[in-house]
């Protein structure tokens, strides 16, 4: 495979000579360990704006169900939370990391190995943590992430895991149809993330993961998967978008909140997985300042709203977005 610093080099200086939405890929930074690799081209749904989209006929019941009166969690933060970092932790690896073998305990619905998971790779929760266990790494030479759920590393160094999927960042395929990945909803969990390196920066130009008490047995694009058993239609479905409403003002908020509630009113959150209500998921980091963070739980149910973003949808296998 060409390295990906150079393909993706190559695509940006082709801008005036190619189709506008490879010029448009460039706009979107990576993580700090590799500028090369956006977290998902800027077409893509994670980075769509949700800001005019029309509200879901369902928004009032979904907010009910997950709680209007329950208050936004920022799911992240510095130090450590029953021996564990606050968060999701994810690593980078390049290309002269090795393959490791994962065994799967839904194969059927998982990709095959090898994953290039180092020795070191941080565990959600930390190494003897029981809940979902997610280990994310991206490779910076092949712009791919590997993220795996229920994550145990073996004697003989595999690893065996829940379920596991790869992602390309320089595209925009989504799982197949009713396939999961290492989140309930078929979704990446990365690109979804809150990162203090990019609220350093007073910019936060994605949807935001979330979670939810109970869903339904349904999925919306670009979800591909659902992790319930009742149909009641007042319960909102995987994929599940919602915005925050205009009428909060992100200027009451402290520089290290404020874009994460510009993030909420622009790009919105995605219901990805089963969880506490108005969880938002990020990533660790000691620069996080707790105490600031908590400013997010003033926050309620109420102030957001589901919309319908059927309407950005180009294809339903793919996670291209309409432009505006």
């Amino acid at each position: 495979m060409q390295a990906a610093s150079t393909r993706w080099m190559g695509l940006c200086a082709l801008v005036a000579l190619s189709v506008a939405s490879l010029g448009a890929r460039c706009g979107i930074a990576g993580l700090p360990e590799t500028p090369d690799c956006p977290l998902m081209p800027v077409d893509s749904y994670w980075h769509a704006s949700v800001w005019d989209l029309p509200v879901h006929p369902r928004s009032d019941a979904w907010v009910a169900s997950i709680g209007a009166d329950a208050p936004v969690h920022p799911d992240f933060g510095s130090g450590l939370w029953q021996g564990g970092p606050i968060g999701i932790p994810y690593t980078t690896v390049g290309s002269e990391t090795p393959g490791v073998e994962v065994s799967f305990l839904y194969a059927e619905e998982s990709d095959p190995g090898p994953y290039p998971i180092p020795e070191d790779a941080p565990i959600e929760g930390g190494p003897d943590a029981t809940g979902d266990r997610h280990v994310l790494v991206v490779d910076r030479d092949a712009c791919l992430l590997y993220e795996l759920f229920d994550a145990h590393p073996q004697p003989d160094g595999s690893w065996s895991a829940g379920s596991g999927a790869v992602f390309d960042l320089l595209g925009y395929t989504l799982r197949p149809e009713t396939w999961t990945s290492a989140d309930a909803a078929g979704l990446p969990i990365l690109p979804g993330l809150v990162r203090y390196d990019e609220v350093e920066t007073g910019i936060v130009q994605h949807a935001i993961r979330f979670t939810a008490p109970q869903t339904q047995r349904a999925y919306l694009w670009p979800a591909r998967h659902f992790a319930s058993s009742s149909s009641d239609p007042d319960l909102p479905p995987m994929g599940a978008w919602f915005r925050l409403k205009r009428s909060i003002d992100p200027a009451d908020f402290s520089p290290q909140t404020r874009p994460v509630v510009r993030a909420l009113q622009h790009y919105g959150m995605i219901l990805a997985d089963n969880g506490s209500p108005w969880f938002l998921s990020g990533a660790p980091d000691p620069r996080w300042d707790n105490d600031v963070l908590r400013e997010l739980r003033d926050l309620r149910g109420a102030d957001f709203e589901a919309v319908d973003a059927s309407g950005l949808m180009v294809d339903p296998d793919s996670g291209r977005v309409r432009q505006p």
